[in-house]
């Protein structure tokens, strides 16, 4: 049903009646809300992290792209 729709029949209804519709569904919206933002439990986190650092390896192995101004810290720097 598009979002026209579902105002129009909300007409039909008495002002308290909309609130109560309005009402659940804030209700609705705060719990899907809560269930998303639940934070990570600690094994959770540590997964996600142990596997960005395994897809982040080889750009930090020796030889790696992120490695390559290394050879740049022998040099003196003057800002």
């Amino acid at each position: 049903m598009a979002q026209v729709e579902v105002l129009e029949e909300l007409k039909k209804f008495t002002i308290p009646e909309r609130l109560t519709f309005v009402e659940a569904a804030l209700r609705l919206i705060r719990e899907e809300l809560q269930q998303a933002v639940q934070p990570l439990t600690q094994a959770e986190r540590k997964r996600q992290l142990a596997a960005a650092a395994e897809a982040l390896l080889q750009d930090y192995a020796a030889g790696g792209e992120l490695t390559i101004f290394t050879t740049l810290d022998s040099e003196d720097f003057y800002a």
